[in-house]
């Protein structure tokens, strides 16, 4: 076994295998970025290295300076982690050459299927059912819109190299292709240094299911179950569940063995990924076969029992395989949520800057839910512009479907983030969708759903009952609390405190009687209706969280101090509850509420980001819709387009200016 491995990678990856590495008593080193000179991963490993700039080209992508990292610290092995240099062949066989073992799968078996064209030709030749499509690489918007009239929109435009969504757009037209292949192109090369184009026909409500694969260097191969990662937003994976509620035992073994069996004709030796893009009458197509270690690996390591990090770093050392597919059983159910920082209300652009607070739920197993989080951030630390903008990975695990998704549903109203906006509420939202509770999923699901965008929705039905019982519950704690502060005169005994209040959520007022259960520590409250709840809790004033039961079931929800209430999220609801007397209330109801004037004057960045290119001059007559600039923030290229029809009266930034949020781009008249 070795005794010392290097992680050629960042963030919450490097951090997962760390944790594996001190487990199986290895010695590890962290390379960084300056960026990431005060990052979590760097402040875990033994050991840690400098390699270059921020910029991932100039640093995490150089794989010269990770072998002399090597040869600086003594590792015998690289484990790549996922994105950067996991896939790259030239990466594997510079370590050979350089007497380093790469903690992934062999050079054959990188050429042959981490490549999506060779891929689907490696496909072809070994009869695996494939999305029709042009095999060859695509040069220019021209020759990519020929081929799309030819195959028959939509399309999908794709990178050959990388993953994670980038250089990968759809197109319904022969202008969503010319804009969407240089998009797609200028991302590839930026985040992969592969700038080569394909095009395949489009599944029209399609499911995309993976299979997760495991070999060892001695001929054996296990299939680990399947992963559904249909909820998607511009191809990025959102949410991911094992196993799939979609398929039956006789469709997972036929893709199971239809995996296995392409891995075993590259003799695959690590954990790899085959993915499917799958119809909802269980048939499916291979897409591609990833060579290395998924970000929604945890979901199978729960069902299973499995850890893929181990084993990887055993496979690679030697060792065969313990298990046999017998031995692999499917566990209950698990769910991962991806934490971004990103800003959901504003069309998820990604949000910059300090963690002020970073509060994530506790994790462990307890009544048979297991929380677990994977993350690469800490308090105080920053998030920062050129890398992925993901914060954590939060999965839960439960004996069914259900309890796994209201056990996340808790876990993210638990989870407590500021400094910065997080994609947490539109998690929580996702939660209680009845359709994704349903099971009905696509990868179409988020855009269908959510046409029009995100937007935080108000509190109905129990949410909203269980948040006006929350906001009754702290209101009349912080009043018990301040009736005992020493000093103050003394009420005359018989004075009997008002115990009907109004609890105003936004527009709405809510009706309610509080019954204090002192001896119980919590509370009953009664609505207008007759409908009483149970309000228990050890919370205190201060707290960020509120956690306690609600009618004896485990509830939690984020709470702020505002004026007059409080600001409350629970169950992917949001509400400002200012709990008022009866007589509070009827004099609130006529305070004016003061609202801003939105300005249009201005095109302002709405991300810290770097300008690409400007699109338009001083002087230019511009159209509602019509491309004005494009953006570069976390490694994907936003197009800023123009609100309304206006005049380009002045361009205030230029390309490769680097801009803080809200910064101005241009002026109109």
């Amino acid at each position: 076994m070795f005794k010392k491995i290097l992680i050629a990678n960042r963030g919450e990856i490097a951090c997962r295998v760390i944790k594996t590495a001190r487990k199986m008593g290895i010695q590890t080193v962290a390379v960084y970025s300056e960026a990431d000179k005060d990052a979590l991963h760097v402040e875990m490993a033994d050991e840690k290295v400098l390699i270059g700039p921020p910029a991932a080209a100039q640093s995490y992508l150089v794989i010269e300076k990770i072998i002399e990292a090597c040869r600086q610290t003594g590792a015998e092995a690289v484990h790549p982690g996922y994105g950067f240099l996991s896939e790259r062949e030239a990466f594997a066989v510079a370590l050979a050459e350089a007497g380093i073992v790469f903690i992934g799968p062999n050079t054959r078996a990188i050429r042959a299927m981490g490549d999506k064209i060779e891929s689907k030709k490696f496909a072809n030749a070994a009869h695996v059912s494939t999305v029709p499509g042009y095999l060859g690489v695509i040069e220019t918007p021209e020759h990519a819109a020929q081929i799309a009239d030819e195959i028959g929109y939509p399309v999908m435009i794709k990178a050959s190299a990388g993953g994670g969504g980038k250089g990968m757009r759809i197109a319904h037209s022969r202008q969503e292709v010319a804009e969407g292949f240089a998009r797609s192109r200028s991302e590839a090369k930026s985040s992969f240094g592969d700038d080569r184009m394909f095009v395949e026909k489009f599944i029209v409500n399609p499911r995309h299911i993976e299979i997760q694969v495991l070999g060892d260097k001695h001929g054996n191969v296990v299939y680990l179950g399947e992963r559904e990662c249909s909820i998607q937003r511009r191809n990025q994976k959102v949410i991911e569940e094992a196993p799939s509620p979609l398929l039956d035992e006789a469709t997972r073994r036929k893709m199971g063995e239809q995996a296995v069996a392409l891995a075993k004709a590259v003799d695959y030796d690590s954990a790899g990924t085959v993915e499917f893009v799958a119809g909802q009458d269980r048939s499916f197509f291979f897409l591609e076969m990833n060579t290395r270690l998924q970000v929604e690996h945890p979901v199978t390591e729960l069902i299973t029992g499995v850890d893929l990090v181990e084993q990887m770093i055993r496979v690679a050392a030697g060792e065969k395989l313990t298990i046999t597919q017998d031995d692999v059983k499917l566990d209950g159910w698990a769910v991962e949520s991806r934490v971004y920082a990103e800003d959901p209300t504003r069309s998820f652009l990604p949000s910059t800057g300090r963690l002020v607070r970073y509060r994530p739920p506790a994790e462990g197993t307890f009544e048979g839910i297991t929380v677990r989080n994977d993350t690469g951030v800490y308090e105080g630390g920053e998030i920062s512009i050129f890398y992925d903008p993901m914060i954590a990975k939060l999965v839960t695990h439960a004996p069914t479907r259900l309890e796994a998704i209201d056990a996340q549903a808790n876990a993210l109203d638990s989870f407590y983030i500021d400094g910065i906006r997080h994609n947490i509420p539109f998690l929580s939202t996702l939660m209680q969708h009845p359709r994704w509770r349903e099971g009905r999923l696509s990868t179409g699901f988020i855009a269908e759903e959510f046409p029009n965008g995100f937007s935080r929705p108000v509190p109905e039905g129990e949410v909203e009952q269980v948040i006006a019982g929350i906001a009754a519950f702290v209101d009349h704690r912080q009043n018990t609390r301040k009736r005992k502060i020493t000093g103050q005169l003394r009420a005359p005994e018989k004075l009997a405190f008002d115990v009907k209040r109004v609890v105003v959520l936004g527009k709405k007022q809510v009706e309610v009687e509080v019954i204090d259960r002192e001896a119980q520590g919590g509370l009953d409250v009664v609505f207008a209706d007759g409908k009483r709840i149970r309000v228990d809790s050890p919370w205190s004033p201060g707290l960020p969280v509120w956690r306690g039961d609600v009618d004896e079931r485990p509830v939690s929800a984020k709470i702020r101090p505002i004026l007059n209430g409080y600001e409350i999220s629970h169950g992917g609801a949001h509400a400002f509850a200012r709990v008022f007397t009866v007589r509070e209330a009827d004099l609130a109801q006529w305070m004016l509420d003061r609202k801003g004037a939105a300005d249009t004057r201005f095109l302002l960045c709405p991300m810290p980001g770097l300008v690409k290119s400007i699109s338009v001059k001083e002087g230019q007559d511009v159209k509602a819709g019509e491309a004005l600039c494009v953006v570069e923030a976390m490694k994907m290229e936003n197009v800023l387009v123009a609100e309304r029809d206006a005049v380009v009266v002045k361009l205030v930034a230029k390309p490769g200016d680097s801009l803080a949020v809200d910064a101005v781009i241009m002026e109109f008249a």
